[in-house]
């Protein structure tokens, strides 16, 4: 896969994504994503991203102050 933002070659690989709603922290780890080689960009499909929300708003329904979630986990 070619990195959207530098056009460098993107490999496979997991990454923490963070979102913070204010009140609240979320930290998914192990998220699969495509990493950029030269720029670090981080890709994600659409798939992914769909999970991802789902997660999001499950954890919003929860309303820690900090949820650490696995992605292999749960998806």
């Amino acid at each position: 896969m070619k990195c959207m933002k530098c056009g460098a070659t993107a490999q496979q690989g997991l990454t923490t994504n963070v979102t913070d709603l204010q009140d609240c922290l979320i930290i998914v780890r192990n998220l699969p994503c495509f990493k950029c080689l030269e720029c670090n960009e981080i890709i994600y499909t659409g798939d992914v991203i769909q999970q991802l929300e789902e997660i999001i708003d499950s954890a919003k329904k929860v309303m820690q102050e900090i949820s650490i979630i696995d992605y292999s986990k749960v998806a």
